[in-house]
């Protein structure tokens, strides 16, 4: 064990100069290559040497990989998803909408039919439909990997049955309503700075959305009010700074969105609800 809490805190001190999570991030890693959770490691580390696997994992890391594309993996709400190069790694900022979700729906009959725009790896229309057992939903997402991932994700949490995945172009085909739309789409501005690692290995066009980065509002607002079935919510995750941008471009379409913040109380997501006269 003195191994063990010996080669994280070496691991913590390669890492902290170009990560903030230094000593998440050694943990994480350590869990990987120990074959267990990090919840073990923390609390009844096991008494066995440091596999060789840890520091080719840590020089990954040192060299900015994500650790999630490292360990194949990424928690997020109430599911753990696979994920890898080609494939956006899912963000605690993103559960704001799932929250937000949980908040609308309660006292109310539970969504039953979700689509999620922009799924990549199933993130969070797997989180939903895990949430709302009787429901059903539809991801759609322009990169062939993501929906790949989505799809063996599905399979593992033993959703598949309730899922459908489609490649497609944000909405343009599809003519149902939905309970619930989850959109998690590009929102970065082109020349705007990002953390270390991510500009580097995450796909741009999951990423960048314009000189605003507000490109992908603007095709995806026409087809809000259509999609979304009286009483329910489309929840629309936005930049920190897009607030006001972003809103404007949905309220142009004749829509009133409101704003949900994230942990952090900062802007998160665009709150859409429509009335069918």
């Amino acid at each position: 064990m003195k191994a063990l809490h010996r080669a994280l805190a070496d691991a913590a001190r390669t890492l902290a100069p170009g990560s903030d999570t230094a000593r998440l991030d050694a943990e994480l890693l350590m869990a990987e290559a120990l074959g267990i959770e990090r919840d073990r490691l923390l609390l009844d580390p096991p008494d066995r040497p440091v596999p060789e696997r840890f520091w080719s994992m840590v020089e990954r890391r040192r060299g900015g990989e994500p650790v999630a594309y490292i360990t194949g993996r990424r928690a997020f709400w109430n599911v753990e998803l696979h994920v890898g190069p080609g494939v956006l790694i899912p963000r605690p900022d993103s559960e704001t909408l799932i929250a937000a979700a949980l908040e609308h729906f309660e006292g109310r009959a539970p969504p039953r039919r979700i689509l999620d725009l922009g799924t990549g790896p199933g993130t969070l229309l797997l989180a939903a439909l895990d949430l709302w057992p009787e429901a059903t939903g539809l991801g759609v997402d322009a990169s062939r990997r993501a929906l790949s991932y989505a799809a063996a994700n599905a399979r593992r949490l033993r959703l598949d049955e309730r899922t459908e995945w489609r490649l497609g172009d944000w909405a343009v085909g599809i003519q149902e309503c939905f309970d619930l739309i989850l959109c998690n789409p590009p929102y970065v501005a082109t020349e705007a700075a990002l953390g270390p690692g991510v500009a580097e290995h995450e796909p741009a066009e999951a990423l960048f959305a314009g000189p605003q980065g507000l490109d992908d509002y603007r095709r995806i607002a026409p087809q809000i009010g259509r999609l979304l079935c009286p009483g329910g919510l489309a929840a629309i995750e936005i930049g920190a700074d897009q607030g006001g941008s972003a809103a404007a471009i949905f309220r142009a379409e004749g829509l009133e969105p409101a704003l949900a913040h994230d942990l952090n109380d900062r802007p998160r997501a665009l709150l859409i609800q429509v009335n069918h006269n």
